[in-house]
């Protein structure tokens, strides 16, 4: 006869964790504009990752973790670093040099409408429903409702409102990758996501001297951003993510995707002052309502093949992304 030990509560209640982590990653954006006004965006995407690896590292330590074996693994673990981690955070820092950090967090909640079109081609268990159809079409309205389409997108920077769009994209890519070719490795959720992390680091690592020069100075409030957006919003905010889904589910562990676009918003006006159009959060409630369309599965379809350490891999985020392509920052 076997015994199984209890199961230890956590200190903090679920919910308090919950509205942490929302906070955590609505205040990246905030995060990533104000470091990218001491530093290149490179420089701070490096950064970024170089303090939240430090942290995973902390944690495997901690519980006495290894990081993952054979080549095939950390073959695909590179490219998922690269998809999840390294070009998202660099497109996202690259467009806060042009954008709010607003207009970024919205963004960012277009990840779910990426990931629901790409799932249905590439995923053959996802098959649309009129709902479905219906969410990705109204998210769409909402994306042309912060733009400001009727008014020829008048005032707004192409250029970086395209690179938050295609970060927003990496990650539902980046998480079909991981589907197909990681789930089911074998290895615990700390030990992939750490490696997944050092890799990215180790990428930006040999990109960023070849793009920048050696910062000549260290300003104070860009350098606090830098190791907040590392330590809280890649690091930390990785760990209580992962110990909701543990908790009370993946579903309810990713409903903080439709919190950070707001919280986002609300920083970037109170805390950065930036302006804020009527078409902004008209457009955001409504993408943010086809992003959650886009979620609803029929009852007798449910989702096969990813288990819910795979599931929550993906977001390595900051990312800020969801089991089904959402992000995190």
């Amino acid at each position: 006869m076997s015994i199984t030990a209890p199961r230890t509560r956590p200190a903090l209640d679920w919910r308090l964790r919950f509205g942490a982590l929302s906070l955590i990653w609505g205040f990246s954006f905030l995060l990533i504009k104000v470091g990218t006004e001491g530093y290149a965006p490179f420089q701070v995407t490096l950064g970024r990752l170089v303090f939240g690896t430090a942290v995973l590292a902390g944690a495997m330590a901690v519980k006495r973790e290894r990081l993952p074996r054979g080549a095939r693994t950390w073959g695909h673990l590179a490219v998922a670093a690269f998809l999840l981690n390294a070009l998202p955070f660099s497109l996202f820092a690259y467009s806060e040099l042009t954008i709010p950090s607003t207009l970024a967090g919205i963004c960012n909640a277009t990840s779910p409408l990426w990931g629901m079109a790409l799932s249905l081609v590439a995923l053959s268990e996802d098959r649309p429903t009129r709902v479905r159809v219906a969410g990705l079409g109204l998210g769409f309205l909402g994306v042309l409702t912060v733009l400001g389409a009727w008014q020829g997108f008048h005032g707004l920077d192409a250029t970086g409102t395209a690179m938050a769009l295609l970060a927003s994209l990496s990650y539902p890519v980046g998480w079909i990758y991981v589907r197909r070719t990681l789930a089911g490795a074998g290895h615990s959720h700390l030990s992939m996501t750490g490696a997944q992390l050092l890799l990215a680091a180790v990428q930006l690592g040999v990109v960023t001297p070849l793009f920048t020069s050696f910062p000549a100075r260290f300003p104070v409030a860009p350098t606090l951003a830098v190791a907040a957006l590392g330590v809280l919003g890649t690091g930390l905010a990785i760990l209580i993510q992962y110990g909701l889904v543990a908790e009370v589910g993946p579903t309810t562990a990713q409903m903080v995707t439709y919190f950070i676009p707001v919280i986002a918003t609300a920083a970037g006006v109170a805390v950065l002052g930036e302006s804020l159009r009527w078409s902004t959060p008209v457009g955001a409630v409504i993408v943010l309502a086809g992003a959650a369309l886009t979620q609803v599965r029929a009852r007798s379809s449910a989702p096969k093949g990813l288990g819910v350490e795979e599931a929550e891999r993906v977001r390595v985020v900051g990312g800020r992304s969801r089991s089904r392509g959402g992000a995190a920052h």
